[in-house]
């Protein structure tokens, strides 16, 4: 959760290598009480965020099939959880939905507060990308609420940055800002950095849909953003506040330079090309030729 992508991946690389199912399996689950699919689902994330969106949905595939295989009621919980959370950022909205309810349902069934507080959260997510903002207002408060109470801090700065978007979208300003304020303390104070660059994108967004619409400030989050992303390799964050300045830059007349900041992003990637964010680049992209 520190940010570092790469070195993340390589790790889970070498302990692929090493893993031999047949004989440490087990070992895994009495030692650890999850086994090596829940190893993937971080790789799947890792590898996203690198910019292999199809490699990460590989793992993801793998990750489920062998959680299921296996059989064991806490690794299939957690893969259920960090697949979907890799989900969402592909787009497959409708998959994770079918995830975020199954792991509810099971975490429910097996009294496993701190996976219901994930699978809470989940929902909450897919509400939000689903367009019931609404509810997801509703469902988010009630998830990080819930995620607290068990004193817990793992991922409440990602949710919250969710959380402030969706208020945006409800014409909630003071609540946004509240949100992703709180989100990058946080992040900040307990060094979770996986998704600092979408905070600051965020918080850029927010200050674009505002009534005052703020472009100095959303610029100088949109560029932090690009920095930390670029910063830790990963271009998919990149991808996504380079679509956001691009944009902005657009607005204000500068199409030369907006081209000129997207491209080489968008032209970085070879795989992927059916994803939400790579789809939207590439509108905007030929929007400016």
């Amino acid at each position: 959760m520190s940010g570092d992508f790469p070195e993340g991946q390589g790790h889970l690389d070498r302990a692929e290598a090493l893993y031999d199912p047949e004989e440490h399996s087990r070992p895994f689950l009495t030692k650890f009480g999850m086994d090596f699919a829940l190893f993937l689902t971080f790789r799947s994330y890792a590898r996203w965020a690198l910019g292999r969106p199809e490699a990460a949905r590989a793992d993801i595939e793998r990750a489920l099939g062998d959680a299921r295989r296996i059989g064991h009621g806490i690794t299939l919980m957690a893969v259920l959880h960090l697949t979907g959370t890799t989900q969402l950022r592909l787009g497959e909205i409708a998959a994770a939905k079918e995830q975020a309810d199954e792991l509810v349902a099971l975490a429910e069934e097996k009294s496993a507060p701190a996976l219901l507080a994930h699978g809470m959260a989940d929902q909450s997510c897919v509400l939000a990308l689903s367009g019931e903002t609404s509810k997801a207002v509703q469902s988010f408060e009630r998830a990080i609420a819930y995620d607290r109470s068990l004193a817990s801090t793992v991922e409440i700065p990602s949710l919250l940055s969710v959380l402030a978007k969706v208020h945006a979208d409800l014409g909630q300003f003071d609540d946004a800002r509240r949100c992703i304020g709180e989100a990058i303390a946080l992040g900040e104070a307990s060094g979770e950095r996986w998704w600092e660059a979408e905070f600051h994108r965020t918080a850029g967004e927010i200050e674009l849909m505002s009534p005052e619409r703020n472009a100095v400030k959303a610029q100088t989050c949109f560029e932090r953003a690009l920095e930390i992303a670029r910063a830790q390799q990963a271009r998919s964050f990149e991808l996504r506040a380079a679509t956001s300045l691009a944009r902005l830059r657009r607005d204000q007349g500068r199409q030369t330079e907006a081209r000129e900041l997207l491209a080489p992003v968008y032209g970085w990637f070879t795989e992927g090309f059916n994803t939400p964010d790579l789809k939207e680049a590439k509108s905007l992209l030929e929007e400016l030729t």
